[in-house]
């Protein structure tokens, strides 16, 4: 039987931001407080997983301890932009970024970004 990830490779995924209860999407207004440049970079990131899933390292890496958990890894001149993400279906939900200066990536934000993903799944089944 075939993964998820098996019956979609190949195929151009659908983008969504992860939307909150009171309607908010956390992913989309933090994109809108990075420069133009920045926003271009991730974009151009993430057109690449859109359209090439299955990817890896560089641009992709999974969080380790984390099922169906990715975060995306832009170069920027002030630091790394990274978007936490999991794929539904054929969609790939942001849901959760920050910008660092470090290699590794902060449980903090990897339980927000477990958290949201919880809370997508959960609504789906509703």
């Amino acid at each position: 039987m075939k993964t998820d990830e098996e019956k979609i490779k190949g195929q151009q995924l659908r983008i969504k931001f992860y939307q909150n209860d009171l309607g908010k999407e956390p992913v989309k207004d933090w994109l809108k407080t990075l420069q133009k440049d920045a926003r271009k970079a991730v974009g151009k990131d993430m057109m690449t997983v859109q359209y090439g899933w299955p990817i890896g390292m560089p641009v992709v890496r999974a969080l380790s301890g984390y099922k169906k958990l990715w975060e995306v890894r832009t170069e920027l001149k002030g630091g790394i932009a990274r978007i936490m993400f999991t794929i539904y279906k054929d969609v790939i939900v942001l849901l959760h970024g920050i910008i660092k200066k470090s290699q590794k990536t902060p449980k903090k934000d990897i339980d927000i970004a477990e958290k949201r993903k919880k809370s997508f799944l959960k609504n789906q089944k509703n």
